[in-house]
């Protein structure tokens, strides 16, 4: 996928694209319909597929005080808008020039002029432009100037549920610690990615080692607590079953930021030292507690390691 970082990079000719326009923020199912449904468009047409989003949620700008924190970082949403095969995304930088644009400036500068969109597809409440002047209905009537069609895709909802899929749904579940329905939402595993760095080592003091993620990582982090799942080493390839902790260690009342950490399950004297690794949820075990002494702590951890493993067994 070819990434474009303002409309000046796109070549002279590279139309006609098919356009879907949002977010993305998580990639979840009801972006990915509206991905299906892009591709499906752009190949009756003999377009390319191209996703137009921003480098930060427009709430940063406009309404700092209201932008809730991203489900995934702008590395991360566009790796998974490739994992799509679109034929390019088109990453516009959200300022303050942008936000000035009428919602006629980017429908003419960035949709017809730059990508010679042949059609566009947009959310039941997508709007753009100064102040949000534009909607699906200005984008019609403009179609109808320019040459291009608009099709609205419908909001997708769970079976069983009358939620709509959204990314502040996905942000609710993973405050809560739920990962499997969330994994439901986003159409895939809940993970962050990062480095494994040097931590305090009270794991294998424990007899429980474990890989301790960098504080950076690409992806909204769940809920503290204990939960089942996996831990991917891109460097070598393996994934690993692991039983994962998130939070601050409250029996020893000395870590200062939350922590990602994952005992892989079944290995001893693994090296992951700076390696670039996964952390993928499955299922949350229980809520972080503090213990009263470490012999109570460790016989926890036993029980959590017993837990993951009978988890992930059950699901092969």
């Amino acid at each position: 996928m070819i990434v474009f970082r303002g409309p000046g990079e796109v070549p002279a000719g590279f139309g006609p694209s098919a356009v879907a326009i949002g977010k993305f923020d998580g990639v979840h199912a009801g972006h990915r319909a509206v991905i299906r449904r892009l591709k499906e468009r752009a190949a009756a047409s003999g377009s390319r597929a191209v996703a137009v989003t921003f480098d930060r949620n427009p709430l940063a700008v406009l309404r700092p005080d209201r932008c809730p924190e991203n489900v995934v970082t702008t590395d991360r949403k566009l790796e998974l808008l490739g994992e799509l095969e679109l034929d390019a995304t088109l990453l516009l930088t959200f300022d303050a020039e942008l936000a000035s644009r009428s919602a006629q400036e980017f429908v003419v500068d960035i949709l017809v002029e730059a990508l010679e969109v042949s059609s566009v597809l947009v959310g039941e409440d997508f709007r753009f432009g100064r102040g949000g002047s534009g909607t699906p209905e200005l984008l019609r009537e403009m179609g109808s100037q320019h040459g291009f069609t608009v099709e609205v895709v419908e909001d997708v909802f769970l079976p069983g549920s009358d939620r709509r899929v959204s990314s502040t749904w996905i942000r609710e579940l993973l405050m809560e610690g739920d990962v499997a329905t969330a994994a439901e939402v986003l159409g895939r595993p809940v993970d962050v990615r990062g480095e494994v760095v040097h931590g305090l080592k009270r794991g294998r003091e424990l007899g429980f080692p474990t890989a301790n993620l960098s504080a950076v990582v690409d992806s909204f982090v769940p809920a503290d607590g204990i939960y089942a799942g996996w831990l991917v080493d891109h460097d070598t390839g393996i994934r690993h079953p692991a039983a994962i902790s998130v939070g601050t260690n409250p029996t020893f009342d000395d870590v200062l930021e939350r922590q990602v950490e994952a005992h892989v399950l079944g290995e001893s004297g693994l090296e992951l030292y700076g390696h670039d690794v996964t952390v993928e949820f499955a299922e949350r075990l229980r809520g972080m507690v503090a213990f009263e002494g470490i012999e109570k702590l460790k016989d926890q951890i036993a029980a959590d390691v017993l837990d993951a493993r009978r988890v992930l067994d059950a699901r092969g």
